[in-house]
């Protein structure tokens, strides 16, 4: 009996130190968590505030901050008026190197990874190597060989040059490859072969759909890839018609430091809160779809 009531005491302090550890250490985390929220929205405010300002309500006013007047509608209008409407032009340049190439490459990513997740052959090994490499390298070491190569071959300033290097995407391949591992198991492939389908016929019918939460998470990161590439157009492109939006609101930046070229520091800022416009909104819209790609074998079956 003394003994019993000896324990209790020590359990119920044991279980109080433990309380006061998880306790901590979520206030901790909830700190860190917050400070961490505060430095990624801070540009995106700024943009936003920015942006309901003149071209001197940038320089005479606080940054966080509204200036006297409330400028936002007449710069949307303004940028999109800006040397006879250009700002579209790069807008549908956008969005067709976003369709085009990281469509593409998202498609490209899934048959390759499903192909290397399912199938046994010689030389996988390598190819897994090949494709950890190709993640381990920085697009811009290959941007000028790729620039040499384009010029050999004619496709410099042509959307050519932006879409085919958009359709390579290493780390897709890898996210593609290990998704598809677990996703897709492998009696139902069997049961589809032993009942007579193709091989295409159960990509797309059988293992597409079990694919969807990694095919939205590699879209997503293709996408964004792609929408805020930068040195490759820089380096290829001399036609301002093909410009993407980041190298058509770097141009309208750069006109500041020339002589005689216009500043309009209001309407690229504005600009540039347009351009994250429609990646927040697919990010928003596919939330679901993306939080399930990433937790993806992070539980064992």
């Amino acid at each position: 009996m003394t003994d019993t009531l000896t324990i209790r005491p020590a359990a119920r302090g044991a279980q109080r130190d433990g309380s006061v550890k998880r306790r901590h250490r979520s206030i901790t985390l909830t700190v860190i968590t917050a400070l961490a929220l505060i430095y990624s929205l801070l540009p995106v405010v700024w943009l936003l505030i920015s942006s309901t300002k003149t071209q001197e309500g940038l320089f005479s006013s606080f940054g966080l901050w509204f200036s006297g007047d409330f400028a936002l509608f007449g710069n949307i209008a303004d940028t999109f008026a800006y040397q006879d409407g250009i700002f579209a032009r790069w807008l549908l340049n956008t969005f067709l190197y976003v369709v085009v190439g990281a469509g593409g490459a998202t498609l490209l990513n899934a048959l390759a990874g499903y192909g290397l997740a399912k199938f046994n052959f010689r030389g996988r090994a390598a190819v897994f190597a090949v494709v950890l490499g190709g993640v381990a390298v920085p697009p811009t070491a290959l941007a000028v060989p790729t620039f040499l190569m384009f010029a050999k071959m004619g496709l410099t300033d042509t959307p050519w040059a932006i879409i085919i290097p958009a359709l390579v995407c290493p780390f897709g391949l890898y996210l593609m490859w290990t998704y598809a591992t677990d996703a897709v198991p492998d009696e139902i492939l069997e049961s589809a072969r032993v009942d007579g389908a193709g091989e295409f016929k159960i990509f797309f019918s059988l293992a597409t759909p079990l694919l969807a939460p990694g095919l939205v998470t590699v879209l997503l990161f293709n996408t964004v890839v792609t929408w805020n590439n930068f040195f490759l157009p820089l380096i290829m492109l001399k036609d301002p018609d093909l410009y993407p939006l980041t190298l058509g609101l770097y141009s309208w930046a750069e006109q500041a430091s020339t002589v005689g070229g216009d500043v309009v520091y209001n309407l690229v800022i504005t600009g540039s809160l347009l351009t994250i416009v429609p990646l927040i909104a697919a990010f928003l819209l596919l939330q679901r779809y993306w939080q399930s790609g990433l937790a993806a074998g992070s539980v064992k079956q």
